[in-house]
């Protein structure tokens, strides 16, 4: 239960809501214990005046006896007739209030948890599972609603019952109270022991239900890979072994969970049993009237359903204790990237150092960059190159503060990187990353997803900026068509630009281009080159590639190898060198020649 206090703050948001729904059960039970209580009246009444009407069932007064027996059994009726209408109404607005708050803590919670992922930094990403961020927002927000919702009504609603009635039956005879409610205390206890046992069991199945919804999503993802390679019976295997674990998982609580159904009707099935026998001695006694014993029955019969609802509603609270835990072990990561109490707003003017900077990613333990330095001015335009793993995508990273340095600093324009806001750092640097991520929507919101005021005239501009205009032409319905999920409608070259076109819209003054024409041809190439010389002519433009732009001439050209740079300078300044970069430009004029 100590998980779920981090859902007071809901309930003391919502607490009018709650004030009122508590209102309401209690005004619905209230219908609920009177019924009882005009029960015993009439089946005493009635008993009496049929013991008259036996003593003058020969006389003229004994149709009057009659006619006021059913009069008073008629009236009556209607009374309790009256009295369930009420208590369901009442019932109706129970279910409205307190049911429809657990539908707005739902959606509030769900907003929180999607808003706190949004601000966790890049690291917690690549250490976590999709499938598992899924389920904690989607299953196990639904376990808590059920918690907040069915079973604290159902809970109230025990509650107030049981005060009631238990109220109403000692006002008649505590003796027999006493017997009737005997049984719950050793209810009591079996409720906790087993609920011990389910909150463990709980916790572990949707743990396992964490990894079969990764399985899944993993699956989906990568359905084209699995077909290529023929492995659809190698994974349906591998689901299957996963969602045998959670099967029996599954089976094993719902087992431990049958335990409470037949309690209940044990200790029910005992209090019945104590009123009729304990009852009938006392009424035999004259301590206590049939209609006594009537009216206790029926305190039994409302208390059925409420008391047996406890196994269920201590499995949902168990349950949702265990998917609250897991909901804030996430709430209570903090983001490693965040603004600092005293950023300061700046406007970049595309000045960037680097100064003596040194990174290690923490989820691995490599060292991407050793004691890097460059100074770029406004306007220039730098390239990096190196193979692959040599540091190049870790600038971009940390240029958009996805991480921070171990050691050295970042200044944009004399100011240090950790003074800027994060998010009005980010709004000021277009990037066009390696992996051209896209929506599942049209390619008009892909593009303008850079900018979400951009016109029409931007969009297109964009588009052709990055030479994707004619691609979009073709399409069944323009710049309306629906990629698919992650553009699967489109080519790898054609997903890089659209993604550059979506970079472009920014018009930044620092522009970051991470490998983001690696998929397309030379040619191709060389046209959004062109384009872009002209319109780039005054933005911070730095190009991380595997081979070199030979359309574009550079300000400096930086040669990474482990981290550090080999070597720096101009095109013409490195090829002097005869070095690492001399020695990739003659290898891709080579290869171009021999293509040719």
């Amino acid at each position: 239960m100590k998980n779920l206090a981090s859902l007071n703050k809901y309930f003391v948001r919502y607490k009018w809501r709650l004030l009122l729904g508590i209102l309401f059960v209690t005004i619905s039970n209230l219908f609920a214990v009177v019924s009882p209580v005009v029960v015993r009246n009439v089946l005493d009444r009635v008993q009496d005046n049929i013991l008259s009407y036996h003593l003058i069932e020969n006389s003229k007064l004994a149709a009057d006896v009659r006619s006021y027996i059913f009069t008073l059994v008629l009236w009556n009726g209607l009374l309790l007739l009256g009295l369930a209408l009420a208590r369901g109404i009442f019932m109706f607005f129970m279910r409205q209030t307190i049911i429809v708050m657990s539908r707005f803590i739902e959606y509030d919670q769900k907003n929180d948890i999607y808003n706190h992922y949004q601000q966790l930094h890049t690291q917690f990403y690549k250490t976590h599972f999709t499938g598992d961020l899924m389920n904690r927002i989607a299953e196990d927000v639904s376990r808590v609603r059920m918690y907040t919702g069915p079973s604290l009504m159902y809970s109230i609603n025990l509650i107030v019952l049981c005060i009631m009635s238990i109220w109403g039956m000692l006002r008649v005879n505590a003796t027999l109270t006493l017997y009737v409610i005997a049984p719950l205390p050793v209810l009591a206890l079996s409720i906790y022991i087993v609920n011990s046992i389910i909150f463990r069991k709980s916790e572990k199945i949707q743990a396992q239900l964490s990894g079969l919804t990764t399985t899944a999503q993993e699956s989906y993802s990568g359905i084209r890979v699995i077909k290529s390679f023929v492995q659809e019976k190698t994974m349906l295997r591998f689901f299957n072994a996963t969602s045998e674990e959670y099967k029996k998982s599954a089976i094993n609580l719902s087992l431990t969970e049958a335990i409470y159904f037949p309690a209940m009707n044990l200790f029910i099935g005992l209090s019945m049993l104590s009123t009729v026998l304990i009852g009938g001695y006392l009424a035999i006694q004259h301590k206590i009237s049939v209609g006594n014993i009537a009216e206790f029955v029926i305190y039994i019969n409302l208390l059925m359903f409420p008391i047996s609802s406890i196994g269920w509603v201590a499995s949902q609270i168990q349950r949702a204790g265990a998917s609250q835990k897991r909901i804030d072990e996430f709430l209570q990561t903090q983001p490693q990237i965040y603004s600092s109490d005293n950023a300061v707003e700046h406007e970049l003017s595309g000045a960037v150092s680097f100064n003596h900077v040194s990174f290690t990613y923490p989820h691995t333990g490599i060292q991407a960059l050793k004691n890097f330095r460059l100074t770029v001015k406004p306007g220039e335009k730098i390239a990096v190159i190196g193979r692959t793993g040599s540091g190049k995508s870790t600038l971009a990273h940390i240029l958009l503060r996805m991480f921070d340095v171990d050691n050295g600093d970042v200044v944009f324009d004399n100011v240090s990187i950790r003074q800027l806001g994060v998010h009005d750092l980010r709004s000021q640097i277009a990037y066009a990353p390696q992996e051209a991520y896209l929506f599942s929507d049209t390619v008009y919101n892909n593009i303008k997803f850079g900018k979400d005021d951009a016109t029409d005239e931007e969009v297109k501009r964009a588009a052709k900026l990055a030479d994707m205009e004619k691609d979009i032409i073709g399409l069944a319905n323009g710049y309306d068509t629906v990629i698919g999920e992650r553009g699967v409608m489109l080519s790898g070259g054609q997903k890089q630009r659209m993604v550059l076109a979506r970079a472009l819209l920014k018009n930044s003054k620092i522009l970051l281009m991470d490998e983001s024409l690696s998929a397309v041809d030379t040619q191709t190439e060389k046209t959004i080159l062109a384009n872009l010389n002209t319109y780039l002519k005054d933005t911070t433009t730095i190009v991380i590639t595997h081979r070199i732009f030979t359309s574009w001439s550079f300000d400096k050209i930086i040669v990474l190898d482990n981290g550090e740079i080999a070597e720096q300078g101009t095109h013409s300044e490195l090829m002097l060198l005869n070095g690492r970069y001399a020695a990739l430009y003659k290898h891709q004029v080579e290869t171009a020649e021999a293509t040719y």
